[in-house]
């Protein structure tokens, strides 16, 4: 049930994030802060991440401690190219939130910064501190292509290449196969690969990057 009180903007946040921050902030800080989300919600829909993030500034300077606003600054700064924002703003939505869910995020803005150690560190916190199977599966794909751009396609496997292969897998799993058959592929078993690439292909003949693939593919069946 939509409240009759909030703007066709303001409806599209969760119900939730309108309570609390009712509750929580004063009434002008708090209608200032769910029109700024909303505006910011409404633009990172439409892939206008820029935009969102200018909105989300808003919305932050009107309640700074909410977790939410961070974690929608953060990922429109990260989307929007701006790393080092969006990397401190995830931070700080995980430090309040308690939530690792974009802890695989962090480690790609550091894997694209070249923070070789701090990618590493970013995975051992994962690791440590679990969360859900597929953030987990993502740590998986982040870091893993980070050792991939290390040349280090046999650590790569070696995370990747034990995970089943199932008919009822989703996207999450078939993110998983496209890094594992890239190290397959570098590491020159081009069946492994090309198994891998058949998984996918079952379940989304669309998967982005399959040419990619393909060709590192042929470029192992040549070489063995």
């Amino acid at each position: 049930m939509v409240r009759k009180d909030l703007s066709a903007a303001q409806a599209s946040i969760p119900r939730w994030v309108v309570d609390e921050l009712s509750r929580t902030t004063s009434a002008t800080k708090s209608a200032g802060a769910i029109e700024a989300l909303a505006k910011a919600s409404e633009a990172f829909q439409d892939g206008a991440f820029q935009r969102a993030a200018r909105h989300a500034t808003q919305a932050k300077e009107f309640a700074p401690r909410y977790a939410y606003i961070r974690e929608v600054l953060g990922l429109a700064t990260y989307r929007a190219g701006d790393w080092e924002r969006g990397l401190a703003e995830l931070r700080a939505y995980r430090r309040m939130s308690g939530d690792t869910t974009h802890l695989p995020v962090e480690m790609d803005i550091l894997r694209a910064l070249g923070r070789d150690r701090a990618v590493a560190n970013a995975w051992e916190e994962l690791q440590k501190r679990g969360g859900r199977a597929s953030t987990m599966k993502e740590g998986l794909v982040v870091y893993a292509s980070y050792l991939l751009d290390e040349g280090n396609a046999e650590e790569a496997w070696k995370l990747l290449g034990t995970q089943r292969v199932t008919a009822q897998s989703g996207e999450a799993d078939r993110r998983v196969w496209y890094v594992a058959a890239k190290a397959a592929a570098r590491l020159g078993d081009a069946d492994a690969a090309a198994n891998l690439r058949n998984a996918i292909l079952e379940g989304d003949p669309g998967f982005p990057g399959i040419d990619e693939l393909e060709a590192e593919i042929a470029a192992a069946g040549r070489r063995s």
